[in-house]
């Protein structure tokens, strides 16, 4: 299959869809969440049990358990920084950050992806559009995390933790695509997620959060759309666009996450979204276009 072929645009428009919208609600449920259970459990039970799901599923359909040292090497890695510091940072975070505006800030790792992807020999140039855009870009998050109502110590290291998870996301997904792995998408989706559930578990339980573990209803309606939604469906699909496209194109789902996000905030816990966010939304969104304009100006010249 061909990136001229119709089947591989049709999947490819499916896999970002996919990761633009329920990677845009998970932001709810993580909030939801972390209202009742404490996050490092939270998140480790979340990964523990999609990677079991993941493997017997790749497992059924004939895929291989990875085998080379370079391979592990380069899951544990991934799983590391793509899930137990950058999802981990996230969940931490929003116990004291909305979800509207923990997505917003999120929006930040498509900048994180353009920066980064600009270094080593294999990297993208940044053109003086791209720079301007990431100067714009951080700006409005500036604009985000400034305090409005007093100044809070608990809040401002919230919203830099959400800000170092787009930095941990955008340097694992750059590492992933750069290494090749030969491991399939979906078994390498399964076994980072264990890797990273294993991880944020014994974080957890070093930390003695098992005492507040409760079982509460909607807690666990929360963290099972987590896992089915948010890591079984939408992290293979990400890790299949990963070396499909562009950094700076995959980025975009940054366009869309936090607009699903304070759509569903406002909704459903009643979020307010003010007139600071609202520009703050606006300055980042100018900069991820910015800096993903070049990568699409320069696919369309290719097609012709």
């Amino acid at each position: 299959m061909t990136r001229r072929d119709p089947d591989w645009r049709l999947k490819v428009a499916l896999a970002f869809a996919t990761v633009y919208i329920v990677w845009g609600s998970t932001y709810l449920a993580i909030r939801v969440g972390v209202r009742q259970l404490p996050p490092l459990l939270f998140a480790g039970a979340r990964f523990a049990a999609a990677g079991l799901i993941l493997a017997l599923y790749a497992r059924f359909t004939g895929q291989t358990f990875p085998r080379p040292a370079r391979e592990w090497r380069a899951i544990a890695i991934a799983a590391i920084f793509l899930l137990a510091g950058a999802n981990g940072l996230v969940v931490w975070g929003e116990q004291w950050v909305p979800s509207n505006q923990a997505a917003l800030l999120a929006a930040a790792t498509a900048l994180w992806l353009a920066g980064i992807g600009a270094l080593g020999k294999d990297g993208e140039s940044l053109s003086a559009r791209r720079s301007v855009g990431l100067i714009t870009g951080f700006g409005g998050v500036a604009i985000l995390v400034w305090p409005r109502q007093g100044f809070s110590i608990e809040h401002l290291g919230a919203q830099l933790a959400i800000l170092a998870a787009g930095l941990s996301w955008a340097a694992g997904s750059i590492y992933v695509k750069r290494m090749k792995p030969t491991t399939p998408p979906l078994m390498s989706a399964a076994m980072q997620s264990l890797v990273a559930g294993a991880v944020l578990t014994a974080a957890g339980l070093a930390d003695h959060e098992l005492t507040r573990w409760t079982w509460n209803p909607q807690a666990m309606l929360a963290l099972g759309y987590l896992i089915v939604f948010g890591s079984c469906l939408a992290y293979a699909a990400y890790l299949w666009l990963l070396h499909e496209v562009s950094p700076a194109a995959l980025g975009t789902y940054a366009y869309i996450n936090p607009l699903v996000a304070v759509i569903l905030g406002a909704w459903l816990l009643g979020e307010t979204f003010s007139a600071t966010q609202f520009t703050g939304m606006l300055v980042i969104l100018l900069g991820v276009v910015l800096v993903s304009l070049r990568a699409a100006n320069r696919r369309q010249r290719s097609k012709r």
